[in-house]
């Protein structure tokens, strides 16, 4: 998508003198001048707090923020915008169902369920919860390929755990997980699920998921907008059974001195200002993506992804991890260079403007199930281009050069 490449400001910078080439989207995208306009719009005209001034210019930041929930909802196909909840991001969103709804329901010897391949975000807060109750973890397999045993899924399932969470989409093998046989199993079983969606919006189709599970949850800033805003979607009676996590301004209905009482959702779950620039941000990023399209952006993404698996399966002693065919991915693909650590693979990269993650990328279970501490790990989005990918593929170079 080449054409996309001019909405974008940062690619113009140079870094020591070179393009710079940022193959790090799956830790944040860069963003586009109409989301960047939003923002300095919104704090240039419509700045004020939300829901609580009578005045014109409150009633129009409330409008806004409102708007913006209401875009997100559409944006992930659910009908009613009240299941939309703003948070800080994905990690705030899990840590909310994690304390505001799981832990009251958890006792001791309950099981919760989650995968091999899940990011900290989706596994911390459910470590703490089962510490304090005395609960047990309990993880799905993944095969050598980088895809979930499915068997081993359902096995876990007919144990009736509390709960599973799972990642949409792997932020190091870049495993699309079968989120319909997933949800299938899970209904069979009765079991709550927890989708961690910050790898999959923008890039996959969320439509079919969010009316489905009882929680998902994604980040702003990994779909081309702000950071700051996230989002936890759920089913409006999981929702409306979550005790405030946060208290403060926003979600009460009635302060008394010794209690309260709080309001409806999804105002229980947003205590204090919220991020209503981010909001409004993330409307117009959202507006961006639909312009483009999903299935679009999808496409490039393919592309990129399985020229970059052909390219790197030229190099003798590289080791690619994760599903062979680009069909089974997004655009992320994590690989080793034999004798060189990735944190010397990406310093040498970005000697070139070449932005590359190295390390193990939140994921240390499982990076202890690939036999390995860390990987270098690129990550594509719709402005990338395949001579970025060969530039990186033959940089690789270099790095043998400074380690032979």
């Amino acid at each position: 998508m080449l054409e996309a490449r001019s909405d974008f400001p940062i690619l113009k910078r140079l870094i020591h003198g070179h393009p710079l080439v940022f193959l790090d989207n799956a830790a944040t995208t860069q963003k586009p001048q109409p989301v960047l306009n939003a923002l300095l719009e919104f704090l240039t005209h419509s700045n004020a707090n939300i829901h609580r001034g009578v005045y014109q210019l409150s009633e129009d930041a409330s409008d806004a923020y409102e708007m913006a929930r209401q875009a997100v909802a559409d944006f992930i196909g659910v009908k009613d915008s009240r299941r939309v909840v703003f948070t800080r991001g994905t990690t705030e969103s899990i840590n909310l169902v994690a304390q505001s709804w799981l832990r009251p329901r958890l006792q001791a010897g309950d099981r919760i369920v989650l995968t091999e391949m899940e990011h900290h975000s989706n596994q911390i807060p459910w470590q703490l919860v089962a510490q304090e109750r005395q609960a047990e973890l309990d993880y799905v397999s993944i095969t050598d390929s980088g895809e979930l045993e499915l068997n081993h899924l359902e096995q876990l399932l007919a144990q009736r755990p509390r709960l599973l969470a799972v990642t949409a989409v792997s932020n190091v093998l870049g495993t699309i997980n079968p989120l319909e046989t997933i949800l299938d199993l899970a209904q069979r079983y009765e079991v709550p699920v927890m989708v961690d969606a910050a790898q999959a919006v923008g890039r996959i189709p969320l439509e079919d998921w969010a009316e489905r599970c009882d929680f998902l949850a994604f980040s702003g800033h990994k779909l081309y907008g702000p950071t700051g805003i996230g989002v936890l979607c759920g089913r409006f009676q999981r929702l409306d059974e979550m005790s405030p996590w946060q208290g403060g301004g926003g979600m009460i209905a009635k302060v008394g001195r010794q209690s309260s009482s709080w309001a409806a959702i999804p105002a229980r779950l947003e205590a204090g200002t919220p991020p209503i620039a981010e909001a409004v941000a993330l409307k117009s990023a959202i507006e961006y993506v639909q312009q483009w399209g999903v299935s679009q952006i999808r496409q490039h993404e393919q592309e990129l992804v399985a020229h970059a698996l052909n390219r790197l399966a030229e190099e003798p002693d590289v080791t690619v991890y994760g599903p062979s065919q680009a069909a089974k991915r997004t655009g992320v693909v994590s690989f080793d260079l034999e004798g060189v650590h990735p944190h010397d693979v990406a310093q040498i990269l970005d000697e070139t403007g070449i932005a590359v993650r190295a390390g193990h990328h939140c994921t240390q279970v499982l990076h202890e199930r690939l036999g390995v501490r860390a990987t270098v790990r690129l990550s594509i989005a719709l402005y990338n281009t395949l001579e970025e990918i060969d530039s990186a593929v033959s940089a690789l170079a270099n790095v043998r050069k400074v380690f032979s």
